[in-house]
């Protein structure tokens, strides 16, 4: 039985309609999906000029003769009540309701209208299926977060059961609630592992210290695909050594979908079928592929509520070998909202810290997670948690290392946790600014 699909059908998604509209969209040709892509965009916008009255008042009679006049949609704009950012004949009643994990600082409730889910779901699918995985029979081993109350964690076992998948508890990764992980993989023939960066690669350090592989204790696995963390290459690494499957990297936006998938051929396609991406810079100009700046999407089929020109909150690269067609994320390089300003004046990325910290940190493999804050301008946190205590030593190497790589007169605080504090979602935001 097929009981994904069934799943979203009983909801009122119209997979079948999705299924059928989805092929089209992917055998166009250059040429043809040049025409298709002008004409969605002019279609999902005049729709919300014409049906949206939160969208029309936000335009404010500004006069758009191409598509770069529209204004960039920020997170903070959505931050009333969802029911006067719906479009006409939309309600709370016949549209999909999710809401952001506030990572970004701007935690907002969305909706999308039930064609356009369907949609989204119809081409994750598609997309999946490069890695021969099929959610109405593939088993996911999942590593998101989840409600700890007794109901509302029931209700979410339950859609998981629906949808073929099992749920690992990412609040607890202590010891013992890791071997329980591993005698659950060793009893459950999973097909694929899906989730939080982090999470998992916890899992592949506790796999390192008992030299033990999980394709021995679960070999039916075939592909491993993280998301919503970033992923360092050394993470790559560890991660393919212990899992000993393909580890495919996500990009994606709940508000939205899934925004580019590691493709087999080993670069991030980008979702042209249902997305529109942009990369633009400080003045809201699109910059040619190969340029660094900041990620903007429209969602092309959303009509309960308008995602045009919307700016993610991530910095990333199109590569010079996009097309309209098939555009290609070169780089995701961090947050928007993640900048360090030094009291020279200088900005440098929080990625920046948390990379070069991260490389100290993972040579002897004594810290398993740390996260840093810039409290000050001069100033900033690290809390890590680790199986030793850093040594003094070892903290003025580490010092001496980010001063070479940012400035001298810098103040590096170290806090050894037993755990780190985590959002309510699971994710662990690895940098933040205070100043």
């Amino acid at each position: 039985m097929k009981l994904f699909d069934l799943t979203l059908k009983l909801n009122g998604f119209p997979l079948e309609k999705a299924k059928g509209a989805l092929p089209k969209i992917v055998s166009f040709s250059e040429d043809e999906f040049s025409v298709y892509l002008e004409n969605k965009k002019d279609e999902i916008l005049q729709y919300h000029l014409q049906n949206n009255t939160f969208y029309k008042n936000l335009i404010d009679n500004k006069s758009i003769e191409n598509w770069a006049d529209i204004p960039v949609m920020r997170k903070i704009h959505f931050q009333k009540p969802l029911q006067e950012r719906l479009s006409k004949g939309y309600t709370k009643k016949n549209v999909y309701i999710n809401k952001t994990s506030g990572s970004s600082g701007d935690p907002f409730v969305f909706a999308k209208d039930k064609f356009c889910h369907a949609l989204i779901w119809a081409n994750i699918m598609r997309r999946f299926h490069w890695y021969g995985i099929d959610f109405n029979h593939s088993l996911q081993a999942r590593f998101y977060g989840m409600p700890l109350d007794f109901i509302a964690n029931k209700k979410l076992r339950i859609k998981d059961f629906l949808s073929h998948r099992y749920r690992f508890n990412i609040f607890d990764f202590s010891e013992e609630a890791m071997c329980r992980m591993l005698r659950k993989f060793q009893n459950t023939k999973f097909d694929y592992i899906n989730g939080y960066t982090g999470s998992i690669v916890l899992l592949a350090k506790f796999l390192q210290k008992k030299q033990l592989f999980l394709s021995d204790i679960c070999p039916t696995l075939k592909v491993c695909i993280v998301t919503s963390e970033m992923l360092f290459d050394d993470d790559k690494k560890l991660l393919k050594d212990r899992f000993n499957i393909p580890i495919i990297n996500e990009y994606g936006s709940a508000e939205l979908d899934i925004i580019a998938l590691e493709s087999p051929e080993g670069v991030w396609r980008v979702n042209s079928e249902t997305l529109f991406v942009e990369i633009l810079d400080e003045h809201d100009r699109v910059l040619p592929y190969g340029q660094e700046g900041r990620i903007v999407v429209t969602s092309l089929y959303n009509k309960a509520h308008p995602m045009i020109r919307y700016e993610v909150g991530d910095i990333g690269i199109l590569d010079e070998k996009s097309t309209l067609q098939h555009p290609i994320l070169k780089k995701l390089i961090g947050r928007t909202n993640d900048v360090a300003v030094l009291p020279s004046g200088k900005k440098s990325p929080g990625m920046t810290f948390y990379s070069i910290t991260k490389k100290l940190f993972d040579d002897d493999g004594n810290v398993k997670e740390f996260v840093i804050t810039q409290t000050k301008t001069d100033t900033f946190e690290i809390d890590y948690v680790s199986e030793n205590e850093l040594t003094e030593i070892e903290i003025s190497t580490i010092k001496k290392v980010l001063d070479q790589f940012l400035e001298t007169g810098l103040i590096y605080h170290f806090n050894r946790k037993d755990f780190i504090e985590r959002s309510k979602s699971g994710k662990l935001k690895q940098f933040k600014s205070l100043v």
